[in-house]
């Protein structure tokens, strides 16, 4: 085990307190199944919306366990090459007129020689798999759902046996395998048989209360009130059928930027200006600008005096 390195939670209360001390505020259903993944050795897949936490989970377990974070984006078009590994083609081309010119041409030699580690370039499947025992890496597999079926299948391997085999070296296996974490915003269905392979675990919105703790701790400079006003805001706003409901990512943008701006409170004015920090479509920001925010303002600041 690396000196950084740190052993995984025993108890779900465990996982929770570390969460808790990297500022994730988390249910105990998360601090469960995440405390069943790490014991059980298997990864977690996390759903949700867009910008409700689920990657940062990972960088919380990569904080709190004091491991390397490994972390494939996907994207369309992900092939092999740029997601497990491939060659320095450029360097082993050098190496191969360096040594026609010292006159060496022995061909096995030389084939030995430029097909080694040290022309080998791992990307992020490769590099998740050379952990050692008691300080595996964390491998995160963000966004899932914007890859093929094709890839899709290549990882169900990768996730069997973790193990990738390069047909110039040979098979390459984990000493221990890396925790792995795998999200998707579920633009596509992932496959059944991917899942069944994981612990899995719906990231939801939270609710206001703990909303408003996430707002304390990401924006403490944030005035109480307006945090308040802030939370009670967009939780209403979720409860509009918007094409893209904003993300606790949005919520700590919209905090710190009316923190910026020396907001202490919400009012009509403001909210219309900085409707940009908190949707990112036009058609919702027209919507909300037109009038419906006034009203959502006004209900969220009867609620607050009422509830003084």
């Amino acid at each position: 085990m690396t000196e950084a390195a740190r052993p995984v939670p025993s108890t779900i209360d465990e996982t929770l307190k570390m969460l808790t001390g990297a500022d994730y505020v988390a249910d105990r259903a998360l601090a469960t199944v995440l405390f069943l993944s790490l014991r059980m050795k298997r990864p977690l897949f996390l759903e949700g919306e867009a910008g409700v936490g689920k990657t940062e989970i990972a960088k919380v377990l990569a904080e709190g366990l004091g491991r390397r974070l490994i972390r494939l984006q996907c994207y369309e078009g992900l092939d092999v090459s740029s997601a497990v590994y491939e060659w320095n083609y450029a360097a082993q081309m050098i190496e191969i007129r360096m040594e026609e010119a010292a006159g060496s041409v022995n061909r096995s030699d030389m084939e030995r020689n430029v097909f080694s580690e040290k022309y080998l370039i791992r990307r992020p499947v490769l590099d998740a798999l050379t952990g050692t025992a008691g300080a595996a890496p964390i491998f995160l597999i963000d966004e899932l759902d914007r890859t093929d079926e094709a890839f899709e299948a290549f990882l169900l391997e990768i996730l069997s046996d973790f193990q990738v085999t390069v047909p110039e070296l040979g098979t390459i296996k984990a000493e221990e395998p890396p925790i792995v974490v795998i999200t998707s915003n579920r633009t596509r269905e992932i496959h059944d048989a991917l899942k069944r392979r994981c612990l899995y675990h719906w990231v939801d919105y939270p609710d206001a209360a703990r909303e408003l703790e996430i707002v304390r701790r990401k924006v403490p400079e944030a005035n109480s009130r307006l945090s308040a006003e802030v939370v009670g805001f967009i939780q209403k706003l979720r409860q509009i059928e918007l094409f893209k409901a904003p993300g606790v990512a949005e919520t700590i943008d919209w905090a710190s930027a009316l923190t910026e701006l020396d907001k202490v409170a919400l009012d009509p004015e403001t909210v219309s200006d900085t409707l940009g920090v908190l949707l990112k479509y036009q058609d919702d920001i027209a919507r909300i600008a037109e009038g419906e925010g006034r009203r959502i303002l006004q209900e969220v600041k009867a609620e607050l005096s009422a509830a003084e």
